[in-house]
């Protein structure tokens, strides 16, 4: 069952909330051995808790009463210490006490399960973790899950849990949503607080949820939204519910897909997924940006720069315990000339306006998630349009230039676009102006509603 259904028996009394949790339980024990999406799983914590909801005397009032979910392992865990996909940080304390959206979460009566794998520090589009093993694609176990949020992808395609979080930095909800088959929002930059989360790059990070419905990916967001004064990135706005939005779905949005860059780098699979959407909602308008290959870079550079200065201490002293695919671009990070990163963010500073301009004659903007569908674990190369390019970096190609200026997307799955792997989603960039995630939202209801965007669960073959 996805998570407003569960929700909405667990209140009714037809379902308990220990019922809803052992079967997620049952489905992680049966399927781990071949996903590999969790890092731990909190059996005795979630069934404690799932009695303490079967006993709440407002149970009724609880949106997501009883509904399973787990969380990336960069979040901060009660009585775990907060992996962040690394080996180093097995050796940090356990947390004191849990991060904030998961505290959210739970009061909204959700019921943590796990935490799950991901790339070392977030840094990668693939989850092949050389510590904790690759994390596989549900629907064909030889392909990758996406990264860096590659086990909450992949937890949610395989049925094992209806909901789970993750983060964004370059495209780490958005690519591992493409490849897996679910729905992803990265919200506003700032839009919800990042308190118990492992930073990856402060300037840069986003949570969000994945789900397999829009439905459900909208009471998640709704029951974390809210300010937060001990943020410093936090926007502190009020909550603006977008799950009474969802009715309204498309009706009078003015929808463009973006043109240049964002076709020059996709793959025929990704083209006809974004044409797919488009004669679905009836748009025929193409918006071109410029200098998007520069805003692409200045990601890079941001990302190179900040997150290596986070970890420069263990980089000398303990260089040999790092992730192999991360290492040597922390290291690269770590001799940037200032220059280059001031020059970075003017060019995102530029690249930002030019899309405010745009947003004054659009409401939503429809690009690829990812250039391909999900390639075999290990692949080394792309061929892209004539260009053979190094494959784990290009999976974020269309992805980075939004994440630099901090726009919400609701990634959506569609299905059946490569001819030669028709098992296989890919997923199309829903794009919004800045705190409109209820227009992403409504589009992805709107093409759901006919049946264009799914998120089945995964046959495990």
């Amino acid at each position: 069952m996805n998570a407003l259904a569960i929700a909405q028996q667990v209140r009714a009394g037809t379902l308990t909330a220990a019922a809803a949790v052992e079967q997620s339980l049952a489905r992680i024990t049966a399927t781990e051995p071949k996903v590999n999406a969790f890092t731990a799983v909190l059996a005795e914590r979630a069934l404690k808790r799932a009695g303490q909801i079967d006993k709440h005397t407002r149970r009724a009032e609880l949106s997501l009463a009883g509904v399973p979910f787990a969380v990336k392992n960069l979040f901060d865990i009660a009585g775990l210490p907060t992996l962040a996909g690394s080996k180093i940080e097995r050796d940090a304390a356990p947390a004191s006490r849990d991060a904030l959206l998961v505290r959210r979460m739970e009061a909204a009566g959700a019921i943590l399960v796990g935490a799950l794998n991901m790339d070392e520090y977030a840094y990668g589009f693939t989850t092949e973790n050389t510590h904790y093993g690759p994390t596989r694609n549900p629907h064909d176990l030889a392909r990758i899950s996406g990264g860096s949020s590659g086990g909450s992808a992949a937890a949610v395609a395989a049925g094992q849990v209806p909901l789970t979080l993750g983060s964004d930095t370059n495209g780490s909800i958005r690519v591992p949503s493409s490849l897996c088959g679910v729905f992803g929002l990265k919200p506003t930059y700032g839009r919800l607080p990042r308190l118990g989360s492992y930073p990856f790059v402060a300037s840069l990070d986003h949570l969000g949820p994945f789900a397999r419905s829009v439905a459900d990916l909208a009471f998640a967001y709704d029951a974390m939204q809210g300010p937060a004064p001990d943020d410093p990135a936090c926007a502190q706005r009020p909550p603006e519910p977008t799950r009474d939005r969802l009715e309204r779905r498309a009706d009078g949005l003015r929808i463009a897909v973006l043109g240049g860059w964002f076709r020059e780098m996709a793959m025929p699979e990704a083209l006809a997924a974004v044409d797919a959407v488009a004669q679905a909602l009836g748009t025929t308008r193409l918006v071109e940006l410029h200098d998007v290959d520069r805003a692409r870079a200045a990601a890079f550079l941001i990302t190179n720069a900040e997150s290596s200065t986070l970890h420069l201490a263990d980089l000398k002293q303990r260089a040999q315990d790092f992730e192999p695919l991360s290492r040597d671009r922390f290291l690269a990070g770590a001799l940037l000339p200032a220059a280059w990163v001031v020059q970075a963010q003017r060019v995102r500073h530029a690249f930002a306006r030019q899309l405010a301009r745009a947003f004054e004659t659009v409401d939503v903007l429809l690009a690829p998630a990812t250039p391909c569908v999900a390639p075999i674990i290990g692949t080394e190369w792309l061929e892209i349009n004539g260009q053979r390019l190094p494959a784990r970096p290009s999976m974020g190609l269309l992805t980075q230039p939004i994440s630099c200026i901090g726009l919400p997307v609701v990634t959506v799955p569609l299905w059946g676009r490569n001819p030669a792997a028709p098992h296989l989603p890919i997923g199309v960039q829903v794009i919004a102006a800045p705190w409109r995630e209820d227009l992403a939202l409504r589009v992805a209801a709107e093409l759901e509603a006919q049946g264009l965007a799914t998120a089945p669960v995964a046959a495990l073959n």
